[in-house]
């Protein structure tokens, strides 16, 4: 472990909840546009504070860096411990650089209960933050719960006209599934001595039935998480019936809390069961890849749609991490944060669109290019880069973790290769029908171009995603030996 001189992750963390609090604390809605210059500023701040763990992280130590421990809860050994490694560190930035997408995005939209919805996404973002960070298994429980009180907020205040049944939904799916997580954190910390430490927990030797349980116990948390086929059917409510930016938080950043979580638990705790239960998730994760790619090719509603395809791209990070080889592991982390940028950007693009026409059936656009040329391209090249073209961010994990499946075996990257044709059905289907075409629907002519802010906004996610796709050698260098080390370990277990 390398310890941290300077708290840097706790100022990652705590930086958007104090400025998230402080917002909510002004709480006026008659100085809304002071709300929104705080909440700018202090997103910005909070992305500020993660420059220097990218620029200062060592990509050759495969161990914890920027380690900061404290006693938190002594007398039950529960630490305020943080730390992250080549396996956690793109999501801080990532989290963080979304969370000012979701304040721009929100800047005219949003006119009642300003300082109450700019409030949630700053300590949504902190406590987002903490998951990552998190090396104590009750504080990772803590953060990973508190992820649910904000996003159920917003859903259910500023989500559409089924918002509450949505929020339930989600509140009760994830719920269910951390309670699961929860007793499988009590009994590691009974056979660990009384320990609550994660690292600590990758060492304590399992049988093979106490590993399936608790193999079973995080599956549950995080597959709902992911999601996995079949616990998915919360997330398409949820999405379309969240404001824009909840379904850009929970398509970038809070689908990636389960992927992670199996990296971190799962993959080093319960490493022979992961093994045994390998084939399990594979034929899991396929199914979400072809049969929810097929599902989102009838979609008439955009933000189904969009909705649909990220629990595809997200099969392929749960197929990655389960063929247990470098390639494969690296391309679905690479998958996770560029579908955080590509997926983040098609839902901001689907509520440009909605904030004009005030609708997301497809049937009702239809030649946007003719009034919204630029709009048009930005929309083009993200619906590109979700069906996996190369020069984009979205074909650099998917990529990685075809030939990882190949090089594990060829049967199953065959299958997965589908998913690049599916994707592009899918969303070259919605362009077609979206952006090109002669307009039909006379308010479609009505609608204006994007305006400075929106540009702004889209153009950075644009410029992510090419730069990712054309130059994603830093994202693959700081997990390399994190996930040479990860994977080292789950062999040596299996083998003994």
């Amino acid at each position: 472990m390398i310890q941290s001189t300077f708290p840097l992750l706790s100022l990652a963390i705590w930086c958007p909840i104090a400025f998230g609090v402080l917002v909510l604390a002004i709480g006026r809605d008659d100085n809304p546009q002071l709300v929104r210059w705080l909440s700018l500023f202090g997103a910005l701040v909070s992305l500020a504070v993660t420059v220097p763990l990218m620029t200062n992280f060592d990509n050759s130590f495969h161990g914890m860096q920027f380690v900061e421990k404290a006693a938190w809860i002594p007398r039950f050994s529960i630490n305020y411990s943080l730390g992250i490694d080549g396996l956690s560190l793109w999501f801080i930035p990532l989290t963080a650089f979304i969370n000012v997408m979701v304040i721009v995005s929100a800047w005219e939209v949003i006119q009642k209960r300003v300082a109450q919805y700019m409030g949630a996404f700053l300590i949504l973002s902190g406590v987002m933050i903490g998951v990552f960070c998190a090396l104590d298994g009750m504080l990772f429980y803590v953060f990973f719960e508190a992820t649910l009180v904000p996003m159920f907020i917003i859903i259910g205040v500023w989500g559409g006209a089924n918002r509450v049944y949505a929020a339930i939904k989600f509140f009760l799916y994830t719920f269910f599934g951390s309670l699961l997580m929860l007793i499988a954190l009590l009994y590691l910390y009974f056979v660990s001595g009384g320990s609550f430490d994660i690292l600590a927990w990758h060492q304590v030797p399992l049988s093979m039935a106490a590993q399936i349980y608790i193999f079973l116990a995080f599956l549950m948390a995080f597959a709902v998480k992911v999601p996995m086929w079949p616990v998915h059917t919360w997330l398409p409510d949820a999405h379309v019936e969240a404001p824009t930016g909840g379904s850009v938080v929970l398509a970038a950043i809070m689908l990636k809390l389960g992927g992670y979580g199996f990296l971190r638990f799962s993959l080093p705790i319960a490493p022979d069961a992961s093994h045994y239960l390998a084939g399990f998730m594979i034929t899991l994760s396929l199914i979400a890849v072809i049969y929810i790619g097929l599902v989102a090719l009838v979609q008439n509603d955009m933000k189904k749609l969009v909705a649909y395809s990220s629990i595809a791209h997200m099969g392929f990070v749960t197929l990655g991490f389960f063929v247990f080889n470098d390639m494969a592991v690296q391309g679905g982390i690479v998958q996770m944060i560029s579908h955080g940028f590509v997926s983040g950007a098609m839902f901001l693009c689907i509520g440009v669109m909605y904030d004009r026409l005030h609708t997301r059936e497809i049937s009702q656009y239809g030649g946007l290019v003719n009034v919204m040329p630029r709009f048009a391209a930005l929309f083009v090249l993200f619906s590109l880069a979700n069906s996996g073209l190369p020069g984009t961010s979205g074909f650099v994990g998917e990529f990685m973790v075809i030939l990882g499946a190949v090089k594990a075996n060829f049967w199953i990257g065959l299958l997965a290769a589908t998913a690049l044709i599916l994707g592009a059905a899918y969303s070259l289907w919605l362009v077609k029908r979206v952006v090109f075409g002669v307009i039909t629907n006379p308010h479609v002519k009505e609608m204006t171009d994007l305006n400075k802010r929106e540009f702004f906004m889209l153009g950075l996610l644009a410029i992510a995603v090419i730069a990712m796709g054309l130059y994603p050698a830093p994202f693959a260098d700081a997990m390399q030996v994190s996930v040479a080390d990860l994977l080292k370990h789950v062999a040596i277990s299996k083998l003994n």
